[in-house]
């Protein structure tokens, strides 16, 4: 069994020295260190670590923050990691250790909540669209005016001018103005 410590600050001009502390201090035989965004989903130091992890290894985080940004993202991690059959731990949050069985059921039921909390948001979103729908909503951005559409338009109206024509004084793209012409 590994002990692999995981810490990360977002930009090159902080420090990870207090993470490395803490991490050689709970007795890490490997430290990942990383300067990246935790918004990003493609963490290089993060990705060979889940590459060398082996079953039984244990991976060790100062806090939370540090492995990720949101709560679908930090569960899709600690699958990946107990799908390999190793564990995680936080020094911060107690109630992230997979390597006891209290830890294991904490971080269970906080993965279904979250899954919960994911489902209710979806569903309420589809019943107000629904509900929209049938008002005669169609929803989404509206349509923006543009003015070079116009000019196309009354161009394309006069039957003086071809398309090129039109496409190279006013700019607009092919697909854009046919687009435009349908609508009116």
């Amino acid at each position: 069994m590994m002990k692999f410590g995981y810490a990360r600050v977002s930009t090159e001009d902080q420090s990870l020295d207090r993470q490395i502390d803490q991490l050689n201090e709970s007795g890490v035989d490997k430290i990942f260190c990383e300067h990246f965004t935790g918004t990003k989903a493609n963490r290089p130091e993060l990705d060979n670590l889940l590459g060398q992890i082996r079953s039984d290894d244990v991976i060790i985080i100062c806090d939370l923050t540090r492995l990720s940004r949101s709560t679908k993202d930090l569960f899709n991690i600690v699958e990946k990691i107990q799908a390999i059959g190793a564990d995680i731990k936080s020094l911060k949050e107690s109630w992230i250790d997979t390597t006891t069985p209290q830890g294991k059921l904490l971080f269970t039921i906080f993965a279904g909540i979250s899954q919960f909390e994911r489902d209710l948001i979806s569903q309420r979103t589809k019943e107000g669209l629904a509900s929209a729908r049938a008002r005669g909503r169609k929803g989404g951005r509206p349509k923006k005016y543009n003015k070079k559409a116009d000019v196309a338009l009354k161009m394309y109206n006069s039957k003086e001018y071809s398309i090129s024509e039109i496409l190279k004084a006013t700019g607009l793209s092919k697909s854009t103005l046919y687009r435009y012409i349908k609508m009116n």
